[in-house]
């Protein structure tokens, strides 16, 4: 028997072509100290090298999410920066520059998505990022770089409420608060999807486009509260809290007695767990984890057609600042995305 040569994580790729070595230097946005949006700032610096397990990643786009700007305006995961400048940014989407070793199933040239393990290590602002292959799949082949780089810590947020924290099933009653948002539309597709009934809450202009993701019900929360219209529901799924209000404290009063509240944004509560065992229901916050094979699943819903992600708006990786200032203005559909390479 004759054995073909492995591919070296330098050679051509299948199709022919191949990865050329990555430059000693990135373009990447970069943050000295907490401030505002305008303390991210253009820089050249080293491109970083993978050891181990991990993967080099060509960023062709890379996902804006609340925790980057919560974290470049000191709060966030800031306490755990230890080195400035730092680069912040998890989601991507791009190709393989090097791989673990030759076999490995994500050689070079293929295209990936995922999220970067910051602060532990530099962020996706950047041209290259170093990520553990188990943070990553295998790119949808039905999404563009940019539309799958809004998809990995969102959507993982969504899968780890929905599926594996409330276990959405047909029947259950599901409340997700700020259904528009970049985690809440992955939500209400996903407790959709496995036969939950979803109310969520949301502003009027986005009712329509919700009921189209699944949405049993739409609560304009401008003009209606909730807690008037809902009741005896399995599981509150809260993105919001009470940090500009009380939607966390009126959310007890929703549940189901045993129900089940989920808090989101970390901070937005402090007292929910006491609030929640005096109210006769259980609490739990949550955390999200880089898994790539749960990514894996989500990559097969979005090519079937079963979920979709929606782009709010684009900017260049050099308009960073301008993207933290929409996110941080309130109001975005979906996703934003940065532009940061050629695809």
């Amino acid at each position: 028997m004759r054995f073909r040569p492995l591919r070296s994580a330098a050679a051509p790729v299948s199709d022919g072509s191949t990865v050329p070595d990555p430059p000693a230097e990135m373009r990447a946005m970069v943050l000295d100290a907490p401030g505002d949006a305008d303390a991210l700032r253009a820089a050249s610096v080293p491109v970083p090298s993978p050891v181990m397990s991990e993967l080099l990643v060509r960023v062709i786009a890379a996902g804006v999410n609340p925790i980057d700007a919560k974290t470049r305006a000191g709060r966030g995961v800031w306490g755990a920066v230890d080195h400035q400048p730092a680069l912040l940014g998890y989601d991507f989407s791009g190709v393989v520059v090097k791989s673990p070793y030759e076999a490995h199933p994500l050689p070079p040239g293929t295209p990936v998505f995922g999220m970067a393990p910051f602060p532990r290590s530099g962020g996706t602002y950047a041209e290259y990022t170093v990520v553990p292959s188990l943070s990553v799949a295998r790119k949808p082949h039905a999404l563009s770089h940019v539309e799958a780089a809004g998809v990995p810590l969102a959507a993982l947020t969504a899968w780890g409420l929905v599926v594996e924290t409330a276990r959405a099933h047909e029947g259950q009653r599901v409340l997700i608060h700020a259904g528009s948002g970049g985690v809440g539309h992955f939500a209400v597709q996903f407790a959709a999807y496995f036969g939950a009934h979803v109310t969520t809450t949301a502003s009027g202009r986005n009712a329509a486009w919700l009921r189209e993701l699944g949405a049993a019900v739409v609560i304009d929360h401008t003009t209606t509260r909730f807690d008037e219209v809902v009741a005896d529901v399995d599981v509150v799924i809260d993105l919001v809290g009470n940090v500009h209000g009380d939607t966390g404290t009126r959310s007890l009063n929703v549940l189901r007695p045993g129900g089940l509240y989920v808090v989101v944004p970390t901070g937005s509560w402090t007292g929910y767990a006491d609030a929640a065992a005096a109210a006769g229901v259980r609490a739990t916050s949550f955390k999200v984890a880089p898994d790539g094979g749960a990514l894996g699943t989500i990559a097969r819903l979005l090519d079937s057609g079963a979920v979709q992600v929606y782009i709010d708006a684009v900017f260049d990786l050099s308009d960073v600042a301008a993207a933290h200032r929409r996110l941080e203005d309130g109001h975005t559909r979906g996703k934003l995305v940065l532009r940061v390479s050629d695809d």
